[in-house]
């Protein structure tokens, strides 16, 4: 597949437009069905693959970092470290008692992660979540000491607010410090108010890249969860059971309808919905090859105006002002 890749940001990486989600990684998808998929998302052209230190730290027995070991296993027997960009998070307490954005946490945790992944560098290094108890700008200096330590090439923001990611890019600009050239937001055509509100614009006038996570809300989005009964044959079922409403099922009818139209699968049609919304690459997670090539499909698809208008109006009603709640994470 030839893949055409986009900028991401100013940070001069270049990545394709579907980012693989590596949180499944040693959780719902063993080593050996891990290596498949990246093996195959590799081979289809695509290069960007998303982790966190903290994945996955909701499954019993788990401490954190086993999607990155996984990861780093797999570069290693594979020798491909540059035919990837790997991007990563720190933040979240893996280890007790240590977390945020501080110079301090943040140098331990850049020597974990880059251990875990056998690698020297990290791609794009995010922060996995705001910590307004540590200046910006002693976090952004970190930064740049990982930058000119050969450490790090690019840095993003996951979960921050429109008023937060300002502020940090006004120091940046301010200081002459790295800036977040990312952002990782929660956003798929049934969250959309949290980012469409208020970062989706402060991320077009700052050419910031959009790297959209949890894309198809947890696999409702494929269509698969059309009752509470489908729910129990899933580890995920429990994170969108609050979405099978009046207005999930009224989403769900659209890409119904587009998917027929296109010959598509409403998961596919998702993934193109927020292409067209203006999302660099959205990330998505697979457990076989085969449900990865499924998604990949997306990438043939282009929706025209009157599908957007169909999926936007079915999807209209998603209040700024009473944003759901993320779904926990547990050992399911």
């Amino acid at each position: 597949m030839g893949v055409a890749k986009r900028p991401l940001g100013n940070s001069g990486l270049t990545i394709g437009p579907f980012a693989l989600g590596g949180n499944v990684f040693g959780w719902t998808a063993d080593e050996r069905a891990s290596f498949e998929v990246l093996d195959a998302f590799v081979a289809s052209g695509l290069n960007f693959i998303d982790t966190a230190d903290a994945y996955s730290l909701w499954v019993p027995g788990h401490q954190g970092g086993e999607s990155e070991e996984v990861i780093g296993r797999w570069l290693k027997s594979r020798g491909n470290r540059d035919k990837v960009i790997i991007a990563t998070k720190l933040g979240v307490e893996v280890v007790p008692g240590e977390q945020g954005l501080s110079r301090q946490y943040m140098q331990k945790a850049v020597e974990r992660s880059l251990q875990r992944l056998n690698t020297d560098y990290i791609d794009l290094y995010q922060s996995h979540r705001d910590d307004p108890g540590t200046p910006i700008e002693e976090t952004l200096e970190a930064y740049q000491e990982l930058i000119k330590a050969g450490k790090v090439r690019a840095i993003g923001a996951s979960n921050f607010t429109a008023a937060r990611l300002a502020e940090s890019l006004q120091v940046s600009a301010a200081r002459n410090l790295p800036r977040y050239e990312s952002l990782q937001p929660w956003y798929n055509l049934y969250d959309r108010a949290q980012f469409e509100e208020s970062l989706a614009a402060l991320c077009r006038t700052e050419n910031i890249g959009v790297i959209s996570y949890f894309s198809l809300a947890s696999g409702f989005l494929t269509g698969k969860y059309r009752s509470e009964k489908d729910l129990a044959s899933s580890a995920r079922g429990y994170r969108v059971k609050d979405m099978l409403n009046e207005r999930g099922l009224r989403i769900l009818g659209a890409l119904d309808t587009v998917a027929r139209e296109l010959g598509a699968t409403p998961a596919q049609v998702s993934l193109a919905w927020l292409r067209a919304r203006g999302v660099t690459a959205p990330i998505a997670s697979a457990t076989s090859a085969s449900q990865l090539h499924e998604l990949l499909g997306a990438l043939e698809l282009e929706l025209d105006d009157a599908s957007v208008k169909l999926l936007d109006d079915a999807s209209a009603g998603d209040a700024a002002d009473k944003p759901r709640a993320p779904p926990p994470r547990r050992n399911s």
